[in-house]
C-alpha cells in the first residue's frame, strides 16, 4: 500500500535536535492551587496534526513516558481557520533530567541554545519551580552531563 512508502525509520539524535530547533520549546507548566501556583519545567514539541505519527516516533525513539496530545482545528480572530495541532509535552522529572537535558546539552545552535540555557537558569533561580527540579541546574553546572550520557553525541 502507498502509505508504507512514508513509514518512519529510526530517528537519529541529530534529526530530533533539528526538529526541536525549528518546532520545540523549553518552557514551564503551572500546577497547584490558584493562590500557590508552582512551575514545572516542560519541554514541548508542537507540529501540525498531520505530523502526529512523527511526534509519536520522536517520543518512542527517546523512550519517553509522555503523551502526544492532539487538538482540533480552531478559528482565529482574523477569521483564518488553523489546522489541528499535535503536541508532545515532557514534564516528568526523570524524563527531563535523564533524557531531555542530556540530549540537548551543548548540542543546540542559535536562539534555541540561548532558550535552553535560559530555561536551565530559570529552573535554578525561580522560587516557584518545584524543588525536585532544582537538582538539574546543579548537575548541569557540575559537569554531570559531560561525564555521562555520551550516547547522545
Amino acid at each position: 500500500m502507498e502509505e508504507n512508502k512514508y513509514q518512519f525509520k529510526n530517528l537519529s539524535w541529530e534529526y530530533i535536535r533539528g526538529l526541536v530547533e525549528g518546532e520545540g520549546c523549553f518552557t514551564f507548566h503551572t500546577v497547584g492551587p490558584k493562590n500557590d501556583k508552582k512551575k514545572m519545567p516542560t519541554f514541548a514539541l508542537e507540529m501540525s496534526k498531520r505530523d502526529e505519527e512523527l511526534l509519536r516516533k520522536v517520543r518512542n525513539s527517546l523512550n519517553l513516558k509522555s503523551s502526544v496530545y492532539v487538538y482540533p482545528p480552531r478559528q482565529r480572530k482574523d477569521g483564518y481557520k488553523r489546522q489541528g495541532m499535535a503536541v508532545l509535552l515532557v514534564r516528568g522529572f526523570g524524563d527531563i533530567k535523564n533524557i531531555i537535558v542530556p540530549l540537548f546539552y551543548k548540542k543546540l545552535n542559535g536562539y534555541k541554545a540561548v532558550q535552553f540555557d535560559k530555561w536551565i537558569s530559570n529552573i535554578e533561580q525561580d522560587p516557584k519551580v518545584l524543588k525536585i527540579y532544582k537538582l538539574i541546574p546543579k548537575l548541569y553546572k557540575n559537569g554531570y552531563y559531560d561525564k555521562n550520557f555520551k550516547h547522545y553525541s
